[in-house]
């Protein structure tokens, strides 16, 4: 479906009674396009920098090249794996205390689980303690710090570098928990999507569609403004136009640009608004049934999308800038969308059966991001059903 045609000639997001006062802010500062990593030692300074990334060769070399363009960092942690768990980041917070004292900034270089785990270890570095107690009780906030952070992402998805907050994993115990606090925006984000050629297909659509996501959840929440639908239109319009292609042509530098610009734009949506009811699905979908992120939040879009077309304000007008105003006929047109790139949006083929999709879906709503959904739980539980019946036939 050509959605670009849809959306043609809908009122720009403007003005309405609804948002007649409303607050937007976003303090990190971006560089972004081919060869942006150049300026990682004029952002540096001079200061002392610890080094946070991942551990395949790829990653290795490329903290190589950091080396040669900025001197050697004080310390590396070169270990950090997907969806961080309590546990690894504890032992890898103990590492980073170290050398905490001599390092002035850190440089966070990889996805969305490498700039995550920074903002970890710049909140209480080496005392990974204080960040538990904080995550589970939500008490000592005056033990938590503040070390400064440069986010160079590699993939073109997660948003981390422009928000405030991390995810963290707690595997033994099935809990997922979000460290948020205002002072740990990175103070820049260098986005070079030279970094993001060659990145395999599977991880351009995942982050890709968890780009897709934060755009369209930043819409139907209760935190939007017209600021912040700006973003969302715009970066949905252009993943829809452009994750196809890209998936076809990794090494398509001119289409790495454009999803790594519209996967910063959702960034800065839901920066402001947080996420929704399709994230806070997705959370035990990862968690108990190892389904990947970016698949976890995105095979609920066209379900979540049909639950919302009858839900007016910014959310409607929002919607209609990326969708046109057929609503229903868009939801058919995001399943398809979904299913060419290999996204199945049935819950079976994700491991899930009738009976816990049905629980999920209700306790979704009683997590912090259910609860900035505009919808309402009867529209998406309908809407679910008639997913559920189209998937049978």
């Amino acid at each position: 479906m050509d959605f670009m045609n849809l959306a043609m000639g809908m009122d720009p997001i403007g003005f309405s009674e609804e948002t007649l006062m409303w607050r937007y802010r976003n303090p990190v500062e971006i560089t972004f396009g081919t060869g942006a990593l150049n300026a990682l030692p004029k952002l540096i300074d001079g200061r002392r920098y610890a080094l946070v990334t991942y551990p395949d060769p790829w990653f290795t070399s490329l903290a190589a090249r950091l080396g040669e363009l900025c001197g050697d960092p004080v310390l590396t942690v070169g270990d950090i794996a997907p969806n961080p768990d309590m546990r690894l980041l504890a032992e890898q917070s103990s590492r980073f205390g170290e050398a905490a004292a001599q390092a002035d900034v850190i440089v966070a270089l990889g996805g969305g689980s490498v700039i995550d785990s920074a903002k970890v270890f710049a909140a209480a570095p080496g005392r990974f303690a204080a960040v538990e107690r904080y995550l589970k009780t939500g008490a000592g906030a005056e033990a938590l710090t503040a070390t400064a952070i440069i986010a160079i992402p590699t993939t073109a998805g997660t948003g981390s570098e422009v928000t405030s907050w991390a995810t963290v994993w707690d595997t033994v115990f099935g809990k997922k928990y979000s460290l948020a606090r205002p002072d740990l925006y990175p103070e820049h984000a260098l986005v070079d999507p030279q970094l993001m050629l060659g990145k395999p297909r599977d991880l351009t659509i995942s982050t890709g569609l968890d780009a897709l996501s934060h755009a369209l959840e930043s819409l139907w929440n209760v935190n939007a403004n017209p600021v912040s639908a700006q973003h969302a239109v715009g970066a949905a319009r252009e993943i829809l136009a452009v994750l196809p292609a890209l998936a076809n042509d990794l090494q398509n530098l001119e289409l790495r640009t454009r999803m790594a610009q519209a996967a910063l734009s959702a960034g800065l949506a839901f920066s402001n608004t947080r996420t929704a009811i399709a994230h806070s699905i997705s959370y035990p979908l990862t968690l108990h049934y190892g389904v990947a992120h970016g698949i976890a939040c995105s095979f609920t879009l066209p379900m979540v999308l049909r639950s919302v077309s009858d839900v007016g304000g910014l959310t409607r007008t929002g919607l209609a800038g990326i969708f046109g105003p057929d609503i229903a006929r868009a939801a058919d047109g995001l399943e398809r969308f979904l299913h060419d790139l290999g996204v199945s949006t049935d819950s079976r083929s994700h491991g899930v059966q009738s009976d816990a999709w049905s629980r999920l879906i209700l306790d979704a709503f009683d997590g912090e991001r259910g609860q900035n959904f505009v919808g309402t739980k009867h529209a998406l539980t309908q809407a679910a059903g008639l997913l559920a019946e189209a998937a049978a036939e």
